[in-house]
């Protein structure tokens, strides 16, 4: 199906049929995610398909036993990380370097702003600098307003993530198959369950599976657009 088929026919599905999804499938919705668009190109993402039995079990607890993780073939979860810009930042210099002649102002960019805007330093204290100096300096000419905080660069970087969750569900829909996005789940016992630490955000636990009719809970209710869309 083409991209506006797919919009239309994605739907979240709570309940699903027992019928296995193919690897493939769930290969190409995961490239497709890893070519989200995402703040810097830092790609700050990390996703974790949970095919083992124990812990996909463990995580359907954690998912509150609903049944769309309950019934749902696979388990896809969506982290944020905010501990990984500098590795990241790192490679994409390094690849930069490799193309040949990259232009000055990406290499400052990637060595002098990415750091400016990711960086928090010990005990938050940069952080705290930046949350002083970028309102004064905003006075005078534009500047970002965060994130001055680790509680602001997970929120920032949800964002990023949550665009590779769409692209994700979006493939999937146009192979023939359904998804749940899942927000609905213990975080901690999430974490747990992958081995992940507080540098971690769990922005989304998609669930995956041929969609059983009585997993769609009636039509698709949207509201009048003019609440919404505005032309200025």
């Amino acid at each position: 199906m083409n991209f506006f088929e797919a919009v239309e026919a994605r739907r979240s599905v709570r309940k699903y049929r027992p019928e296995p999804v193919p690897r493939e499938v769930i290969d190409q919705a995961l490239q497709a995610a890893l070519l989200a668009p995402n703040s810097s190109n830092l790609q700050p993402w990390e996703m974790y398909w949970v095919t083992s039995a124990d812990k996909k079990a463990r995580l359907v607890t954690a998912c509150l036993d609903q049944s769309a993780a309950a019934t749902a073939a696979e388990l896809v979860v969506f982290v944020a990380r905010t501990d990984t810009w500098r590795r990241n930042r790192d490679m994409i210099l390094a690849a930069l370097q490799q193309r040949g002649n990259p232009a000055p102002q990406q290499l400052n960019y990637y060595r002098k702003i990415v750091p400016l805007f990711y960086a928090h330093g010990w005990l938050g204290v940069v952080g705290l600098v930046k949350r002083l100096v970028f309102p004064i300096v905003g006075w005078f000419r534009p500047v970002p307003r965060g994130p001055f905080s680790q509680a602001q660069l997970k929120g920032t970087l949800s964002k990023t993530v949550a665009l590779a969750c769409e692209n994700f569900m979006l493939a999937i829909t146009a192979q023939g198959y359904a998804t749940c996005p899942m927000e609905g789940f213990d975080e901690q016992r999430v974490k747990k369950i992958l081995g992940l630490g507080g540098e971690s955000a769990i922005v989304m636990v998609i669930s995956v599976g041929q969609e059983d009719p009585a997993g769609v809970y009636g039509a698709r209710l949207r509201l009048d657009p003019k609440l919404f869309v505005f032309e200025v």
